[in-house]
């Protein structure tokens, strides 16, 4: 990531493996460089990596933001410390934690996007444990198999809700921590700063 910097990128992306601390980590570090949280998605093996994008600032004070943290932390890609982080970890400083916290939620909800269902996906699980009990008729009593199938819809219907429960939560603090939600091209739910425009043409952010 270091490197993508250096080499100031206008989009930097970052493969933190499994955890949305560590992304947010990175992406806190990033920040400091100038560059401003852009999307984050599951991808790789088994969904393995959080992949997180980050777009270069062009605000006079990210300017003046890299500039200091340039001048602090001139090692930082040689074993030296970085902005932020516990020197040789990601584990963010005291007074790094908020900040970091707030990626965090920014990334969840995000990531999560392809784990809330929307009606399209409800109708396609739901006709799926429809399907399986028809299957499971060839070789298992109809009370077998319905009761079966009904076990996997119920499975999917807690997935739905806790899903859905849990996202709502996390959009409540970006709200709270002054987040402003749009909708995407997608119709996806998203959380901008104040000022931020979504990734695209008309994005400040993107290249």
């Amino acid at each position: 990531m270091l490197q993508q910097i250096a080499r100031q990128q206008d989009i930097v992306e970052i493969a933190a493996q499994g955890s949305t601390r560590k992304a947010a980590a990175l992406a806190h570090v990033a920040e400091q460089y100038g560059y401003m949280y852009g999307m984050a998605y599951r991808t790789g093996f088994k969904n393995s990596l959080v992949q997180v994008r980050m777009y270069r600032d062009p605000q006079p004070d990210a300017r003046v933001r890299e500039a200091a943290t340039i001048t602090a932390h001139p090692q930082a890609g040689n074993g030296g410390t970085a902005p932020g982080l516990e020197q040789g970890s990601l584990k963010p400083l005291p007074e790094a934690v908020g900040a970091v916290a707030v990626l965090k939620d920014l990334i969840t909800f995000d990531v999560m996007a392809m784990y809330v269902a929307d009606r399209s996906q409800k109708v396609k699980g739901y006709l799926a444990c429809a399907v399986l009990t028809v299957l499971l008729l060839i070789d298992r009593s109809p009370v077998e198999a319905v009761a079966s199938g009904a076990a996997v819809a119920l499975l999917f219907t807690v997935a739905f809700k806790v899903g859905a429960i849990r996202r709502g939560k996390i959009a409540q603090r970006l709200t709270d921590a002054g987040f402003i939600a749009v909708r995407d091209e997608q119709g996806g739910r998203r959380f901008l700063r104040p000022g931020q425009q979504l990734p695209g043409h008309t994005n400040p952010f993107a290249a």
